[in-house]
C-alpha cells in the first residue's frame, strides 16, 4: 500500500510511502479517499496527522501517468481525483500537515487539505501545473485562493514557482516553520492536544468555519446558530461547564 494509517493515543499518522518522492497516482489517490473515510467512521481516531516522511511530503501527481490518459481518460477520472482530497478535506476532526521537503502540485493541494500546516525548514511549495500546461486540478484553484487570497494565488498558480518555507510562512500557505527533524513531532503534539478535547465540538467548530467559508455568511451564521444550541445536548458540554465552575477554566477532562 502507498498510504498507511497508524493510530496511537488518539491520533491517526496518514502516512504517505511511495518512495522516492510519493508521486500521488491514482492508487494512492484511491488509497487516501479510503483511508479519509475509515478516519471519518473510527472513534478511536479524534486528529490526524498527513504526513510524507522525513525528507518528502509530496512531489506531486504521477506525471508519466498522466502523460499517458487523454482527454476522455482524464474527463473520467477528474471527479474521482478530487473526490480524494476533498475527503481528506471533510474529515470532521482536527488534521495537521506535517510539511518535509517538497509538497508540489498535488502535494501542496493535499496539504492545503489539512486544518494547520506545520512545514521544516526546508519545505518547498508549489503548484508548477501550469509549467506543464495545465491548472491544478486536485482543488488548489480554489483551496489555495481560500486560504491566502485570490490575487497571492494567482501569482503561484500562474508562474508555477516554488516558495521556501520562509515565504510560505509570510504568504499564509502554512502556519508554523520548524527545523525539518522536528516537524511529525510538533505535528503529532498538536495534534495529540487536540484529540484529548471534546470531539463533537471540534467537529462542529470545524464544520462552522469551513460551511461559512463556502457560503454567505447567513448561513454561516445558521450552522454555527445549530451547532451551538446543539451542543447543549452534549456530555462535553456537562462536563466543560461543571469543571470551569468547580475547578476553573481549562481543567476539563474529555473521554
Amino acid at each position: 500500500m502507498t498510504v498507511h494509517l497508524e493510530v496511537a493515543e488518539g491520533v491517526g499518522t496518514l502516512r504517505l510511502d511511495r518512495p522516492p518522492m510519493n508521486a500521488l497516482d491514482v492508487a494512492t489517490q484511491d488509497r487516501l479517499k479510503e483511508l479519509a473515510e475509515e478516519i471519518t467512521r473510527r472513534e478511536d481516531v479524534r486528529a490526524v496527522v498527513i504526513f510524507g516522511g522525513e525528507k518528502v511530503f509530496a512531489a506531486g501527481a504521477d506525471i508519466k501517468e498522466m502523460q499517458a490518459m487523454d482527454h476522455t481518460a482524464m474527463v473520467l477520472r477528474a471527479r474521482a481525483l478530487q473526490d480524494s482530497f476533498t475527503a481528506v478535506a471533510r474529515i470532521p476532526k482536527p488534521v495537521v500537515a506535517a510539511v518535509t521537503g517538497y509538497a508540489l502540485g498535488g502535494g501542496c493541494e493535499l496539504a492545503l487539505c489539512a486544518d494547520f500546516r506545520i512545514a521544516g525548514e526546508n519545505a518547498k511549495l508549489g503548484q508548477p501545473e501550469i509549467l506543464l500546461g495545465l491548472i491544478p486540478g486536485a482543488g488548489g484553484t480554489q483551496r489555495l485562493a481560500r486560504l491566502i487570497g485570490p490575487s497571492k494565488a494567482k501569482d503561484l498558480i500562474f508562474t508555477g514557482r516554488q516558495v521556501k518555507a520562509d515565504e510560505a510562512l509570510a504568504l499564509g500557505l502554512v502556519d508554523r516553520v520548524v527545523p525539518a527533524a522536528e516537524v511529525y513531532e510538533q505535528a503529532h503534539a498538536w495534534a495529540a492536544k487536540l484529540a484529548k478535547g471534546p470531539a463533537i465540538a471540534l467537529r462542529a467548530a470545524k464544520e462552522a468555519v469551513d460551511t461559512g467559508l463556502e457560503t454567505d455568511i447567513d448561513t454561516g451564521l445558521a450552522v454555527e446558530r445549530n451547532w451551538f444550541a446543539g451542543l447543549f445536548a452534549t456530555e462535553d458540554r456537562e462536563r466543560g461547564m461543571r469543571s470551569f465552575v468547580e475547578d476553573g477554566p481549562g481543567k476539563a477532562k474529555f473521554l
